[in-house]
């Protein structure tokens, strides 16, 4: 497996000039015309979240690895899946689609941020040092990098960028599966392990985040569209990132830390059909 993880660099970049094929400058200056949504989601993604996935982690008793490979996916952007869905479920798929703009562009400081906590929190001391020096530059620059060169093939090229764009998220897909696989592989024996902690620890931060991200903007009075727009964007994060930056030899080369990952990649989607099934029935109002 040695040889494949090496290619993980190359996946991340992959996943994340994809990201940027689909993001224009104007995403990002739609931010002054939904400034309040925009803030309340920010406030879930960034504080609460991560606050909450450190107390499961601590709540189920997580291994050292687990728990920071836990709040490293409670970290990553939202994916491509909670925009599908947020479509399907009748979500404010604009707003969706300014949150990852946002949070593609937070993720340069907020992944290596929140990943220092964790290993400062889980993991002894001189473990810490380097994630928060080399490997927090590491991290930055595979994410911000690939971003910043498919916005500006979208922004130059245009026409490049849309015939790019389908066979792009093809690759990505198949990114998706070869991460998850390897990852699942490699980290068979602690998936096993740890399989009952671990799988009501990663279910229970997929129905905490997208509850969370919906009844605090409901509490706010944000319509039922915008409130399912931030549930999904909180609660539906870009796995084959999380995975990939566990996995890299140049990153963090750690098995163990995918695992969380890969099984949240599993359960999350299959959790957000549920939780708009639910969220469709219940709260009727204000749409």
């Amino acid at each position: 497996m040695s040889n494949t993880t090496q290619w993980f660099p190359l996946m991340i970049a992959v996943v994340m000039f994809g990201l940027g094929l689909t993001l224009t400058v104007d995403d990002f200056r739609r931010v002054a015309e939904v400034r309040r949504p925009v803030a309340i989601a920010l406030w879930c993604q960034i504080i609460v979240l991560p606050a909450i996935c450190y107390g499961i982690a601590v709540l189920f008793q997580l291994p050292p690895d687990l728990a920071v490979g836990l709040m490293l996916m409670a970290a990553s952007p939202g994916g491509a899946m909670a925009n599908i869905l947020s479509h399907l479920a009748d979500g404010d798929l604009a707003l969706n689609l300014t949150l990852t703009a946002i949070n593609a562009g937070l993720a340069i400081i907020t992944i290596p941020v929140i990943l220092a906590v964790a290993m400062a929190g889980f993991m002894d001391e001189d473990r810490v040092i380097p994630l928060q020096y080399g490997k927090f530059f590491q991290v930055f620059g595979f994410i911000a990098i690939p971003v910043g060169l498919g916005m500006w093939v979208r922004g130059r090229l245009p026409e490049v960028a849309e015939r790019m764009n389908r066979p792009v998220k093809v690759v990505v897909a198949l990114v998706l599966a070869a991460v998850a696989y390897v990852s699942l592989v490699t980290g068979w024996d602690t998936l096993t392990a740890h399989f009952q902690i671990l799988g009501g620890a990663v279910l229970t931060l997929c129905v905490t985040s997208l509850t969370v991200g919906y009844l605090v903007p409901r509490s706010m009075r944000l319509p039922r569209r915008r409130a399912i727009a931030i549930s999904l964007e909180i609660g539906l994060h870009n796995t084959v990132l999380a995975v990939a930056i566990a996995m890299s030899p140049s990153l963090l080369n750690n098995p163990s830390m995918a695992v969380p990952g890969a099984l949240y990649g599993v359960l999350a989607v299959f959790v957000g059909l549920a939780f708009i099934l639910v969220v469709n029935r219940v709260d009727t109002a204000g749409a």
